[in-house]
């Protein structure tokens, strides 16, 4: 089937959740993917950080290859040779106490939500039921029913309720607003470092470090979603680094699986995670063999090939030349790392038709709320092809 045969049974078949662009890829590897008729693609995007190893990398297919000729699922009714050592290995490199596998980001989100209300009830002393999780405005960290419950995109969430009580939202960046919203009940705050699906929005300098001493100081919990933002996309291991700032949780995933499989989890210190007891929570295919061996050798191949390191230096230069670009209709370029957004003024029409424009000539990247085209390409991308992107990126500015 060509192209447009392929997209057509997806709209006839599937629910229209999604709108992608007009392409249908059938092959990967490293940084390019090709379409079903040939067509090569720089991938500007990494399927929103989780390919930050790059299409099918070779060590993490053979992890994938080598675990498929043991065994994929054995359920957590019983112990398997993976999980022990990826969750050791995990807590090194999160320099933290315990870590809970799941599956997806949102489940990962939900398990510190569960998490921490646990805490406030038996630790901090909040009656049960009452607990509250101050959250921030513009904030994704999942779609499920309780996670849209403290959205404030109304796309998320119109047509959705009744939602979930025991949230608090105040507005991104500030400090101060989350210090007023605590109460004896507050059990904890949710905050992504970087705000991706917001248009990769940055918090002021210290907003960070501030909110931890507000935690602290009234014994609150802080609970950073890296889900995006984690294993070396902003230029350091956790985008929380760039302050020195140790969250209580953090929730994990996308990089974490490689590419290859959907791995999360959520780490943090153990009088926390450790309060959970057998039967209170749980998932079929959390800590599973096949993703803990995948999810173990993205973390080698992570150090190995200093990912971490290569988003810092090739960050910096992709955020500076995309800067250099004269074009009446960008309004800033930001971001940290490999993670970079490029906002345009309203009227420039969208941001949609630029992503076009560049998939038509070779490079795949996404609008995010309309106006921000988000840049986030495989960590193992090479300056050479940085550069070409930006030419491509500078062409379709000027010409449109």
């Amino acid at each position: 089937m060509d192209s447009r045969q392929l997209i057509d049974l997806a709209d006839a078949y599937g629910a229209h959740n999604y709108k992608p662009l007009p392409i249908v890829i059938e092959a990967g590897e490293g940084v390019f993917m090709h379409d079903v008729e040939g067509r090569r693609y720089l991938d500007f995007l990494s399927c929103y950080s989780a390919l930050s190893h790059g299409h099918r990398h070779p060590r993490l297919i053979q992890a994938a290859k080598d675990q498929l000729d043991r065994v994929t699922v054995t359920s957590r009714a019983f112990h398997n040779t993976e999980m022990g050592p990826f969750l050791k290995e995990l807590c090194e490199f999160c320099d933290t106490e315990m870590a809970l596998p799941m599956n997806t980001g949102a489940e990962a989100v939900e398990t510190a939500i569960k998490a921490a209300r646990k805490w406030a009830y038996v630790a901090k002393g909040v009656p049960r039921g009452q607990a509250e999780i101050i959250a921030c405005g513009d904030n994704f960290h999942g779609r499920t029913v309780t996670i849209v419950s403290f959205s404030t995109e109304p796309l998320y969430r119109d047509d959705f309720g009744p939602f979930t009580p025991g949230f608090r939202v105040v507005p991104y960046g500030d400090a101060a607003a989350i210090e007023a919203a605590i109460t004896p009940n507050t059990a904890a705050i949710l905050v992504e470092p970087i705000q991706g699906e917001a248009g990769v929005i940055l918090p002021p300098e210290g907003y960070l470090k501030a909110v931890r001493q507000i935690a602290t100081r009234h014994n609150v919990l802080l609970i950073a979603d890296e889900i995006q933002t984690g294993f070396g996309r902003t230029g350091r291991r956790f985008a929380c680094d760039h302050e020195d700032v140790k969250p209580d949780l953090m929730t994990l995933g996308k990089a974490l699986g490689g590419g290859v499989y959907p791995v999360s989890a959520v780490v943090g210190r153990r009088d926390i995670l450790g309060l959970f007891q057998p039967g209170e929570h749980g998932s079929t295919f959390g800590g599973n063999p096949l993703g803990c061996a995948v999810a173990r050798e993205a973390l080698r191949v992570l150090e190995d090939e200093r990912l971490t390191e290569r988003s810092a230096q090739e960050g910096a230069w992709l955020k500076a030349r995309l800067a250099e670009i004269q074009c009446p209709y960008i309004k800033e370029v930001r971001g940290r790392g490999l993670f970079v957004g490029v906002e345009l003024y309203p009227e420039a029409g969208g941001a949609r038709r630029f992503c076009e424009a560049l998939m038509e000539r070779g490079l795949l990247c996404k609008e995010t709320h309309d106006d921000v085209i988000r840049f986030a390409p495989p960590l193992t991308i090479t300056r050479e092809q940085l550069a070409w992107a930006v030419d491509q990126v500078r062409e379709v500015m000027v010409a449109i």
